[in-house]
């Protein structure tokens, strides 16, 4: 690297309609500095500009319709390198699969309460189903929660990207709460992790589809027997993990009783070209269009389906609810002012996750 920018960093000032950045440079050791953030494009932008008088980079970034925000800097030195760190003034963070963001906390933004909870008493199993088609042995755990024995039947949430969920979302926190509170009835939850390359198994893929429908579902029964009922199986995904929860119901349609549905890459020709160089694009363009137009089987099902107030694909999370409503699924879309993230979907399951489960639970 061409140096290190030094001096102690405030930290942002937030308000109402807008958020201060700051960053120390006295030496300016910095060439550049930009913001990194999902809540406009371009996505590395906008630019700091050096206040020379105190030796620091500047920056006001105008509040977008959020409660919060995630955020990056990307510190181009004198050489040319740059990187990717978090604000060294702000200490608060929000976890994810790439590391650690700085957090910004809008006046009005409320965490949920059950956040600062003990951790979850459930327990945790491993369960390993075959499976050649997606390169071996598949290997997920399925937590019960406390006080439910062996044996005993029980609903069951199925939660791809599960892992993720219950380490950046808190979910199986989430659940614990809900059900020592009286809220929730005593469950299962498999934590399924995507099988490979999540790219390709999450993006409506049939094979994905069949062997958790024909594979993975069976091998929990035999091991811990499902609640009886018609909606005694709920799956539940982010992004390509929701994608992934609508395609194996339109191609399996008793395979789940409802739909908790995050944020859902439904990709379409025309409106989400700025991810046309994704690898299966064309397959979920495919897909989404045969959904919407009401192609295949159809059986109605609730589904409540949450996406952020700044996510690129709502427009056609809205075309989905409304497609979705009028071939006799009960669904329900809820805005929320946030972006494309683990915590911002976390914020959801109070009430909509928590909602959907009492629905079809009790």
């Amino acid at each position: 690297m061409g140096g290190t920018a030094t001096g102690t960093a405030a930290g942002p000032r937030v308000g109402v309609s807008e958020a201060r950045f700051a960053y120390p440079d006295p030496e300016w050791a910095l060439r550049h500095l930009s913001l990194v953030q999902d809540l406009v494009r371009p996505r590395r932008g906008p630019a700091f500009r050096r206040n020379r008088r105190e030796g620091e980079w500047v920056l006001r970034f105008p509040r977008h319709p959020v409660d919060r925000m995630e955020y990056l800097f990307e510190l181009t030195h004198r050489d040319g390198g740059s990187e990717l760190t978090c604000d060294p003034g702000n200490p608060l963070r929000a976890p994810g699969h790439f590391g650690e963001r700085s957090v910004i906390e809008f006046p009005g933004y409320r965490r949920p309460e059950w956040v600062d909870d003990e951790p979850d008493s459930g327990e945790l199993e491993l369960l390993t189903v075959p499976a050649p088609v997606l390169g071996g042995a598949y290997t997920f755990p399925l937590w019960t929660s406390q006080g439910a024995h062996a044996g005993q039947p029980l609903p069951l949430l199925v939660a791809h990207d599960g892992p993720e969920y219950a380490a950046y979302s808190g979910l199986l926190r989430f659940l614990d709460a809900m059900i020592a509170l009286g809220e929730l009835p005593p469950m299962r939850a498999a934590l399924l992790p995507p099988p490979g390359d999540r790219n390709q198994r999450y993006s409506a893929s049939a094979v994905y589809a069949r062997v958790l429908v024909h594979r993975i579902l069976p091998a929990i029964d035999r091991v811990q027997p499902l609640a009886e009922g018609p909606h005694a199986r709920v799956c539940m995904g982010a992004s390509l993990g929701g994608l992934a929860a609508l395609h194996a119901q339109r191609l399996y349609p008793s395979a789940f009783g409802a739909l908790f549905v995050q944020s859902s890459s439904l990709f379409r020709r025309g409106l989400e070209e700025y991810e046309s160089s994704f690898v299966r694009f064309g397959r979920i363009a495919r897909f989404v269009d045969d959904m919407l137009a009401g192609r295949g089987a159809v059986r109605g099902i609730p589904v409540t389906m949450t996406c952020g107030t700044v996510e690129e694909n709502l427009a056609s999370n809205r075309a989905a609810e409304r497609a979705l409503r009028s071939q006799g699924y009960d669904v329900r879309l809820h805005e929320f002012r946030d972006a494309h993230n683990w915590i911002a979907w976390r914020d959801t399951f109070e009430p909509h996750l928590l909602e959907l489960l009492q629905r079809v639970w009790r």
